[in-house]
């Protein structure tokens, strides 16, 4: 009769699914350890100096404040920092450019997902090279002159369009081959054409992936200062340039208390369409990753 050495195969297969079981019970744990100094510092930081006086203020640190003015200093951000105008001012910009650069990013991905050949890989290697290659600002402010948009919202939701198309075509055309070809050709044995095919069958199934590159759009362009100071700047407010206005205009100097307010107020419209997006942006992330 033999015994099993220490380490044997069969050891090692007897222990494996009590590891397996502690592992699966300490990654919530490890996970909650990693985001907490990564998302939740900083987001502390933000919230306690939005909610402090101006002299508490002048310092930002993680200290709670002595007395919590959080709703004072945002109504006063509100008032005084003309919010209202530069939130219309963004989303006139934001909504048309993520609308616009989904259509056109999906139509073109579908048509490069479906057609193979040399040619169509030279086509999607320049769709996507965008994402690496920055766009020059002195040409597309040139462009614009040419073109008479410079300084219009149609002229600022051209660049993003041109700038973000790369990322969205990049996200989608890896999903729609994952798509059954042969529900296309069910829907063209209908009497479908290519535009209703497309809006019928392939951009619904689509919703996960656009899920996602709609928060990652909306988050590039809400945000976005260096190319809407340049094409729209001084002719049309947005959040990001109106904070940029006003802290130069000596409005929120030394006033740390009213720019974290100020940058609570530019980030819950992000916070919400997250929050409304969360689960098809996880799903959307899951699934291009596995397919």
């Amino acid at each position: 009769m033999t015994v099993p050495a220490f380490g044997s195969p069969a050891r090692r297969r007897s222990a494996s699914p009590v590891a397996r079981g502690l592992a699966a019970r300490l990654r919530p744990f490890a996970v909650v350890a990693l985001v907490v100094p990564v998302m939740g510092v900083p987001l502390w930081l933000v919230v306690v100096t939005a909610a402090k006086s101006q002299g508490e203020a002048l310092s930002p640190d993680l200290s709670p404040p002595a007395e919590w003015r959080l709703w004072e200093n945002l109504a006063q951000v509100w008032q005084q920092g003309e919010v209202p105008m530069a939130f219309l001012g963004s989303l006139l910009v934001v909504a048309p450019s993520v609308v616009l650069v989904l259509t056109f990013g999906s139509m073109a991905s579908w048509i490069l997902a479906r057609r193979a050949g040399r040619l169509n890989a030279v086509l999607y290697a320049l769709a996507i090279s965008g994402i690496v290659l920055p766009p020059a600002v002195v040409t597309i402010v040139l462009l614009l002159r040419q073109l008479g948009l410079a300084g219009s919202p149609a002229g600022m939701i051209g660049v993003y369009v041109g700038i973000y198309l790369s990322t969205v075509i990049f996200f989608v055309t890896g999903f729609v081959r994952t798509v059954p070809l042969s529900l296309e050709e069910a829907a063209r044995m209908d009497g479908a054409g290519p535009v209703r095919v497309f809006f019928s069958v392939i951009l619904p199934l689509l919703r996960p992936v656009l899920a996602t590159a709609t928060i990652l759009i909306c988050l590039y362009v809400w945000n976005d200062v260096f190319y809407a100071f340049f094409v729209v700047g001084g002719r049309l407010d947005t959040l990001p340039l109106n904070l940029f206005q006003v802290a130069n205009a000596g409005l929120y100097l030394n006033n740390w208390h009213l720019i974290f307010a100020y940058i609570i107020l530019m980030s819950l419209p992000l916070l919400i369409v997250f929050a409304i997006a969360q689960r098809r942006i996880i799903s959307g992330i899951t699934g291009g990753a596995v397919k």
